[in-house]
């Protein structure tokens, strides 16, 4: 997590823009827990996780979209719907939280 701090503080004095994903609340089985976050930049590339996967990749469009409009937003991960493979291990559901924290 201070890694991600450090690079919030640099985008924000250089006035560059950055989106934090964060988990706010866990149900269930899930890849982490509540306070895991993701920094994403403009051009996509992103530090921390929130846990990989189908999951992390539908946070991920959403952060795109608020590194856009600059609108927060939550997002519902449900992975507990059967899925295709075999290395699905979770079952539960995150809530995470987006929002632009600098730009």
């Amino acid at each position: 997590m201070l890694e991600l701090v450090r690079e919030i503080r640099e985008a924000q004095h250089l006035g560059e823009p950055r989106v934090l994903a964060t988990v706010a609340r866990t149900l269930g089985s899930t890849p982490r827990k509540a306070g895991a976050a993701l920094l994403l930049r403009p051009d996509g590339t992103f530090a921390g996780t929130i846990g990989g996967g189908c999951g992390e990749a539908e946070v991920w469009q959403e952060a795109m979209e608020t590194m856009r409009d600059g609108q927060p937003r939550t997002v519902v991960v449900d992975l507990t719907e059967p899925v295709e493979g075999d290395d699905k291990i979770c079952g539960g559901v995150m809530h995470v939280f987006i929002e632009r924290v600098s730009g």
